[in-house]
Formats: C-alpha cells, structure tokens, sequence
C-alpha cells in the first residue's frame, strides 16, 4: 500500500469530503510517494464502485509508461494478484484497466494544448494528474471541465467523496506559477476553501507532500537525500528537498527568501512607529496598494514574546489588490473606486493601530495630467494622496538590490542592519513577491512580463524611504 495510507489522506482530507466536489493538490516534496499514491487510491476506488472511470494524466506518454507501468511498485505488479483472480485486465493497446465490475483506470497523457480536445466526450469521475506543474493552465482548466457524476451510483461509504480531482506535483516546471495561484497562495495549507463559480465552484484544498510521507525510500533508498543535495542549484535542492513553493531558480530573490523568517503573525505596532503606503496603479493589469510600518527601534510583542528590530525595519502590514482573481489580471476598477477602497482602509488601519497612514510614493503615472486631469486629481478628492515615486534611471536596478539587502538582513540573528518583514495576512506580497522572475536579458532587474506591482510598489517604499532617510 501508499506510504500515506487512504485511511490517512482520508483524515488529512476530512473538511474537504463533506462537499460533493473537491479538487486536491497533494505536493512539495520529491520522493513523497505521491505516484505510488495515485495508482493505489484508483485501484481501490475502482473495486469499490462499479462502473467508476477513473483517469490518470501525465503530460507525455513516456512518462506515464515509465512513471505508472514500469518497475516494483508499478500497477502491473500491484494488479498481479486481481489479474490472476481474473477481477481486472490490462488492455495495453488501448491504455486501459478494466475491472469485473465495469470500473476502468484510463491511462492518458495530453503532451500539447491541441491534445486536450482527445477529451471532449468523457465523464470523468475521479481525475487523477501526476505532476501537475508539468501542464499548462490550459490544458488543466479543459481536463478539469470533463469532472462530472451524471448517472454514476455512489455506495454509501463513497457519498461525499465524488466527484473528485486529486494532482500532485513537485515545485518548478513550467507551470510553478498558476499551481502556486491555484491552490498554494490563497489560504494556508490544509484549509479547505469554495472556489467562485469561474473556477468550477470546487472545494480546493493544498496538502503538502513530505518525504517523512514516505519512509520506505529512506529504507531502501537512505542516500536519496544526498542526491537531492548534489542538484547543484540551492534553491531547487529547497524546491525538492522541502517542497518549498516561494522558490523560482534564477528568480530575483530566491537566495535571500526564507518563509519561515520573512513572514511573522501581525502584531500591535507601536504608536511611535510610522505607518505609510505606496502604490502602483493598474488596469487592465492589477493595482497594488500596500502599506507600510516602519520600526523606530522601539520594542514590540510577538506571542508573548518582547522583541526589537533595528530602526528602518520595515514591515508589510496590510495591502489591497486590485485583481479578477486570475494571476496577473486587473479588475478594471475606476480611479474612484481605487480611492474609495483606500480611503477605507486607511480609516480600518488608523483605527486599530491608533497610528494615521501618512502618504508615500506611488507611480508617476498617477500625476501625469495630458488631459489636465490626473489619477491623482481623482484620488484627492477621497482625500487620498502620494508622492511621485523614484522612477529615475537606474532606480529599477537600485531598488530590487536594496530589496535584496533588506530581505538578506533579516536573515541574520541577531540582526545588526533593517531588514524587511511580511504579515502573515498580506497574501498577494507572499504570493508574488518570492518569485520574481530576473529579467533574461538584464539580471539585475526583473522580469517586466511577470506580475510585478507589488514589486514595483515594495520598490518604490524601498527608494523613498532610503531618500528621506539619507535627507535626515
């Protein structure tokens, strides 16, 4: 059997198989036992419930083979037993499992965009895809589409299991990013959440795949950890090792990002301290407003505990976004709107913090007027206001090095210069932040095609602040 029991997944699972449809992301770690979890959770599934249709995705046919009928653990050798008892048969021309009952594991592989329409006609019941990073968005949100019940008897046990999508996945690949939007950034780990109806109105839920879920590799396997170690690149041997999601080789801040040190509970920031915002406007692509506490050295109380950090430490203490909810696309809201919604939370954070935002940077965009009317003409009216950000030559390069700096302080401990820091509740910074992409043609900035304006508007914090600092 698994390494993770059914039993046990079932457990991890429990809040999300109360609802009729659940679509599960079960990844992180190499070497989780997460395949081997697939071909044993379909076999069960089918023996159970009659004229189930069951289909197993990867992305091209040579790793379905290699990965799904090859080797120990393979179904062939995990089948042997049914196949001698005659409950099911293997159609290896047509890359089916048939079981007496009528179930079927269809053994599929979509390698391009144009493959998904193989697909058109199936009823899929249990969907099951391995590696999910190795699809595009594309292909998933199709496959995805064919998850239905229609007539299929459910036994009683089986009731609010179905219809269900089940994808495992390692970090990297092509598709890190919208695996990551999908199911990593929008709530925490285990939390079952209801996707809008533009997302199928499925129940998601992120589970994260461990190597302790697999103690038999240690067994048989004990130096598979030092192979790990010898990828080369630090930041994939995280990726791999630890299941690390806030990682992208060769990104702009992989090196100096660390989850477990950058983003810390919200606490009551001190009255002393000075709390501003900044802002990068968008439309079509999304708004970003984030604000801003910046330390004066003066003692703060995280879980009991009393703690300073040294003057200039920033933190990331609240944010709007202006997006659909699909990664890197805007919500369209008018410049009315975006003030309004600003004016609102300036008013929430003044009131609980007892502490007035006070202006900071934002796009020069804002203030440009070819019209004789500018974004910020609108913004004021709401009693909204900036000051132009540093947009001058070389500011892109400064600031994502002063970024870097800052995240690299707060690496330290004890730490001797301001770092930079990220309640746990800001969930866009965390989402897009650690995984900047460089720039190809110029490494030292980052990647203007990427969704970059909580970037750009951290940027703008970080070069104005230093400004007035070095004015002091």
């Amino acid at each position: 059997m698994a390494e993770i029991e059914l039993g046990e997944l079932h457990q991890r699972q429990s809040d999300a198989w109360h609802s009729p449809a659940t679509e599960i992301l079960y990844g992180g770690a190499a070497g989780g036992g997460k395949s081997h979890l697939m071909r044993i959770m379909a076999i069960v599934y089918c023996l159970d419930i009659p004229s189930l249709q069951v289909y197993l995705f990867r992305r091209t046919f040579p790793d379905l083979w290699k990965n799904h009928m090859d080797g120990p653990t393979s179904l062939p050798v995990l089948l042997a037993p049914l196949i001698d008892r005659k409950i099911c048969t293997i159609n290896y021309s047509k890359n089916i499992i048939m079981f007496k009952n009528n179930s079927q594991i269809h053994l599929c592989h979509c390698q391009h965009e144009k493959d998904r329409y193989n697909y058109q006609g199936p009823e899929i019941h249990l969907l099951l895809i391995d590696e999910l990073t190795l699809f595009t968005e594309v292909i998933y949100r199709y496959i995805r589409g064919r998850v239905r019940l229609g007539g299929l008897t459910i036994p009683l046990q089986y009731k609010d299991k179905l219809p269900k999508i089940i994808a495992s996945s390692n970090p990297g690949n092509i598709g890190h990013n919208w695996v990551k939007a999908t199911f990593i950034d929008p709530v925490k780990e285990y939390e079952v959440w209801k996707t809008p109806r533009d997302e199928g109105g499925f129940y998601r839920q992120y589970i994260p795949a461990k190597l302790d879920d697999n103690p038999t590799i240690m067994l048989s396997d004990p130096d598979y950890i030092q192979r790990l170690e010898g990828l080369g690149n630090p930041e994939l041997v995280r990726a791999m090792r630890d299941g690390d999601w806030d990682i992208i080789a060769g990104g702009m801040f992989d090196d100096v990002w660390d989850k477990n040190v950058h983003i810390i509970k919200p606490f009551q920031v001190p009255i002393t301290w000075k709390i501003d915002r900044s802002f990068d406007w968008g439309a079509s692509k999304p708004w970003s407003c984030n604000y801003w506490a910046h330390s004066d050295g003066s003692d703060i109380e995280i879980d009991g505990k009393r703690m300073s950090f040294p003057k200039g430490t920033i933190f990331a203490i609240d944010e709007l976004y202006g997006w659909n909810g699909k990664p890197n696309e805007g919500d369209h809201a008018t410049n009315d709107e975006m003030a309004r919604r600003m004016a609102e939370k300036d008013k929430e954070i003044s009131d609980k913090y007892q502490n007035k935002v006070v202006p900071g940077p934002a796009d020069t965009q804002i203030f440009e007027a070819p019209q004789g009317k500018s974004i910020s003409d609108d913004f004021v009216k709401w009693g909204i206001y900036f000051y132009e950000a540093n947009k001058k030559p070389g500011s892109r390069v400064s600031g994502w090095q002063k970024i870097r700096t800052m995240l690299k302080s707060s690496l330290q401990f004890p730490m001797e210069e301001p770092g930079l820091f990220v309640f746990d509740n800001c969930r866009q910074f965390i989402r897009t932040i650690p995984v900047l992409p460089r720039d190809e043609r110029n490494q030292d900035d980052v990647d203007t095609n990427a969704e970059d304006h909580v970037g750009d508007s951290l940027r703008y914090e970080i070069l104005h602040y230093a400004q007035k600092m070095k004015n002091i």
